[in-house]
């Protein structure tokens, strides 16, 4: 039995008596839709100049209409609008102010469209915007990561796999290899906003409508490439929403990554960076922590972003065409991810630009674990025609050589290692050493200085 004895005056003509008040809990999403309003607003602009210029509308309701979308703009970006849980979303609680603002011609603007398209077209355009937004912010963490990359494009230090000591490489060129990956998060999130571009509006519930509307004239005036081709896909599409879920997990992913680098960089133990005052935290016993809290949050802000987009996943596997109210689920979850991504991304940039790299440290790690055993592997080669498989094998018999003595290939002594190949000379010492294997590595995209600079200007003249 129903709690309220009104029905909802927006949709109740054919209800007798009003929704449960755990219905009315359930069904709202005013609490969270509500960010849609410049979007709701913006679109029904559109679509009212629309009608009027195809004569379904008079002049005279289209400006009443537009003067009280822009009196209601007004009154929440002020604080002023009451948000009503029992008019459900943001759609009705925009219309039925806009009925308490101008009376009767308020009812004119639902003409030729349905709450389905409208907030098919809302998300859109609120996803659009975000897209916008946070490609501003990987710019800028790309800005933050070139400043450390063109600093330090001579600083030496070790390269890692599986985390253990492989070869030198600059601490400049790691900087760079997360540029990269901002530049293909940013392109990911070009392809969603590319695709997403197409206006659902005039789809109306699910199979267009009869009056003689022009949706090309409502996409042009949204911003959009064009009208969506199918009204049944238009209302009942949330790829856009998947694409935008997907984009920013993988952002997230980078980030995380990024932040570890960070956390393992940062402690004792390694001691290659120091994070900021303002991006650590100190502890309530321990007088002399230093923890990099701000990096180990960015690096678990992965797990919300995931979750939204297997949730929101989970939720559209199911469902038949066209629109259904589990896709009301969409909104939380994508709100939530863009909150996430955006704040991780904030982070991120601050860490990188006020990152301190301690140089003599990352130079001193460099010398360490063999560092330079492909080096002399590359050396025999080069010098010996020695076949690679064979030179491996004898800087593998150098390394072990040089574990049992507890020093590192360069301070074997010549005589030593002629034992595993005769015909080495002194001029196997100069290949040795990290600055000269770090300079070796000239090839296109290598470590090499040079070419970690000439990565700094190509990605300065795309950015610029």
């Amino acid at each position: 039995m129903s709690d309220s004895k009104t029905s909802n005056t927006m949709w109740g003509g054919r209800f007798e008596g009003g929704p449960a008040k755990v219905m009315e809990k359930i069904n709202a999403s005013i609490g969270y839709d509500q960010r849609f309003y410049a979007q709701d607003i913006q679109g029904s602009v559109a679509h009212a100049t629309m009608l009027a210029d195809r004569g379904i509308l008079t002049r005279e309701d289209l400006d009443r209409i537009v003067e009280g979308l822009n009196t209601i703009l007004r009154e929440i970006e002020g604080g002023g609008f009451d948000f009503r849980p029992d008019l459900e979303d943001i759609h009705m609680n925009v219309e039925n102010r806009l009925r308490e603002l101008i009376g009767d011609a308020a009812g004119r603007l639902h003409t030729a469209r349905s709450r389905n398209d409208q907030v098919a077209t809302d998300f859109r355009l609120w996803i659009r915007d975000t897209i916008d937004r946070i490609d501003g912010m990987l710019f800028d963490l790309q800005k933050a990561l070139l400043g450390q990359a063109e600093a330090h494009a001579d600083s030496v230090m070790p390269g890692f796999t599986h985390l253990q000591v492989a070869q030198p490489v600059t601490f400049g060129h790691h900087m760079m290899a997360y540029v990269e990956m901002a530049g293909r998060d940013r392109d990911r999130f070009a392809d969603t906003r590319r695709r997403l571009n197409e206006c659902p509006l005039g789809s109306a519930a699910l199979a267009g409508t009869s009056f003689p509307i022009d949706r090309e004239q409502t996409a042009k005036a949204l911003g959009f490439d064009r009208p969506t081709a199918n009204s049944l896909d238009a209302v009942s599409d949330r790829d856009f929403a998947l694409d935008f879920l997907h984009a920013a997990n993988v952002c997230a992913m980078h980030l995380s990554r990024l932040a570890e680098e960070l956390v393992i960089w940062s402690s004792a133990q390694f001691g290659f960076v120091k994070l900021s005052d303002a991006f650590s935290t100190g502890s309530s016993i321990m007088p002399q922590k230093r923890n990099p809290d701000a990096a180990e949050l960015v690096k678990a802000k992965i797990g919300r972003v995931l979750g939204a987009y297997v949730a929101f996943t989970t939720v559209m596997k199911g469902l038949p065409m066209a629109y259904g109210k589990d896709m009301q689920e969409d909104k939380e979850a994508v709100f939530d991810a863009a909150d996430t991504i955006e704040l991780a991304i904030t982070a991120s940039t601050g860490m990188i630009a006020d990152l301190m790299p301690d140089t003599d440290a990352l130079r001193n790690a460099a010398s360490q674990g063999f560092a330079t055993a492909t080096d002399f592997a590359d050396w025999l080669v080069q010098n010996l025609d020695m076949p690679f498989r064979d030179a491996h094998h004898a800087t593998g018999a150098a390394v072990k050589l040089a574990e049992t003595k507890g020093c590192d290939l360069g301070d074997l002594p010549l005589a030593e290692l002629q034992k595993i190949v005769p015909e080495l000379t002194e001029a196997v010492f100069d290949a040795l050493t990290v600055e000269k294997a770090v300079h070796g590595r000239n090839s296109y995209g290598g470590t090499a200085p040079d070419q970690v600079r000439a990565q700094i200007a190509r990605w300065k003249e795309k950015l610029a």
